[in-house]
């Protein structure tokens, strides 16, 4: 319907043929005609096809509102502002009417004034689906007042009119979005007497302001968002308003690397526009990133009840952005690749993002990063290349396997030092003095470009370090692998581990 032929006054509504249908009637509808075409139903919501999406639909098919209860970072408010894709584009509704009122059958008492007095005259306006979704964070200052509405003095002042008059009311945020979809984000965080003010509106779905004995009946859809109840001690549910939510929706954080990389790289900032440095960040490293969220998610130092969430990965990926961007523009290198070295100037995304249980807290936040990020890698190098044997030695006649050749060099005097400030001519060929090194890494990089080659060649450093078969000293960005066995010998005589950065 075009601007010029949409009904502009009642009559032209009647004449165009519209009849009233509630919101439910209305997100049922469209629902089952995208599942019948074959549309996508939350476009940029990854990983939740089987679980999630699939109770969302039966929720809606079933009329119902509904809850979606998961840790945070799991795109739960995403999903709620993605059911206004099925609402219609515009529904008519009274000139000026706070309560969205249907032109055919108002509810609010200046409503049905306005079509008692001009009849098929009355203005018509069209509200847009956007218009018709509205959200309230949940905090505890939250007031009734705030959600429902309450007695406007000054208005009954003004308008001479008493306080029984329904025309004193002044609306809160939820019977103006009538004929809506109404969001409470962090529903725990509502104060319990909050809270039982909202089971009127789910079970009689009216709305009753300061004893008023007029009702006034609401079409509207509530839907929440909720992390677990024993998330802190903030809070919960209580139990009648449990009770009255007809499905509740348990989200949750993505099972495969893979699509987790997909979401990380879907919410990044990474297309910078014009820019001198042209980055590249192979899938490798992305999944790399990945890693250390689903290490942070297993760890015995890091509190799982707050969970970790998606922003960590997102984060991170956008500070290893910047850094390449930063060694771009200082060395010239392009297109410029990561190194692992980089992996520690994303402490910043993991330090702030991550809670950690007592043990964690003792430990230190940055040392816990420095942990997650080494399992990170261990579990890419564990996944990508060959076994290091139990049996290998430090560099003895009686190694085996892949790697002996390598540790034997180290065990000799052999240093190597990496950082994420030199230019790849200089990395590369300080990572070539390591026999059969870069031709290993050729074997098992996933292009034969060398700076995919110098990151798997590196990877494999990192990774016998973490098979404590290599000795890994840091000293701010510089980062050398040392023979273990002599590295032992020569530690009680350096500085501490505060001082040096020594892992």
């Amino acid at each position: 319907m075009t601007p010029s032929t949409k009904p502009s006054s009642l009559g032209e509504l009647k004449a165009s043929g519209y009849r009233p249908k509630t919101v439910r009637e209305e997100l049922r509808a469209n629902l089952r005609r995208k599942l019948a075409t074959g549309e996508p139903l939350f476009p940029g919501v990854l990983g939740y096809d089987r679980t999630v999406i699939p109770g969302i639909v039966n929720a809606i098919l079933a009329g119902h509102d509904l809850i979606l209860l998961g840790l945070r970072g799991q795109a739960k408010t995403r999903l709620l502002r993605s059911l206004t894709d099925l609402l219609d584009p515009e529904i008519p509704v009274l000139a000026g009417s706070e309560l969205n009122d249907d032109p055919i059958e108002p509810i609010s008492v200046p409503g049905q004034k306005l079509v008692a007095e001009l009849g098929d005259d009355a203005p018509v306006e069209w509200l847009s689906r956007e218009l018709r979704y509205n959200e309230k964070l949940a905090t505890p200052d939250v007031s009734i007042a705030d959600l429902l509405g309450d007695i406007d003095p000054i208005k009954a002042a003004t308008q001479k009119l008493t306080f029984a008059d329904p025309e004193v009311i002044h609306f809160g945020i939820v019977p103006r979005t009538n004929r809506g979809i109404f969001a409470v984000n962090e529903l725990p965080d509502l104060a319990p007497r909050i809270q039982v003010g909202l089971l009127n509106l789910l079970e009689e779905r009216d709305l009753q302001i300061r004893g008023f004995p007029v009702r006034i009946p609401l079409d509207i859809m509530l839907v929440f968002s909720a992390n677990p109840e024993d998330y802190t001690n903030r809070g919960s549910i209580i139990t009648p308003l449990k009770d009255r939510i007809s499905s509740q929706i348990l989200t949750h954080y993505p099972a495969d690397p893979e699509v987790a990389a997909q979401i990380t790289a879907q919410e990044a900032w990474t297309d910078r526009g014009h820019t001198e440095a042209q980055v590249v960040i192979p899938g490798l490293v992305k999944l790399m990133i990945e890693e250390i969220a689903f290490a942070a998610r297993d760890s015995e130092l890091v509190d799982q009840s707050s969970g970790v969430s998606a922003r960590m990965s997102i984060s991170a990926l956008e500070l290893l952005w910047s850094n390449l961007e930063r060694r771009a523009l200082a060395t010239g290198d392009h297109p410029v690749y990561p190194r692992v070295c980089d992996l520690h100037m994303l402490l910043p995304a993991i330090t702030g993002k991550v809670e950690m249980v007592y043990e964690g807290e003792q430990q230190g936040a940055e040392v816990v990063a420095k942990k997650l990020i080494g399992e990170a890698v261990k579990n890419v190098f564990v996944d990508r290349l060959p076994d290091v044997p139990k049996g290998i030695g430090s560099g003895g006649e009686e190694d085996r396997g892949r790697y002996a050749d390598i540790v034997r060099w180290f065990a000799e005097g052999g240093m190597v030092t990496v950082t994420d400030e030199i230019p790849f001519g200089d990395y590369y060929r300080e990572l070539q003095q390591v026999p059969h090194l870069m031709d290993l890494a050729k074997e098992h990089a996933p292009s034969e470009d060398d700076a995919v080659v110098a990151f798997t060649a590196e990877l494999i450093l990192e990774g016998l370090h973490q098979h404590l078969k290599l000795a890994r000293e840091d000293l701010d960005s510089h980062i050398t692998y040392k023979e273990m066995m002599k590295f032992q010998l020569l530690r009680p005589n350096r500085p501490s581990r505060g001082d040096r950065g020594v892992n």
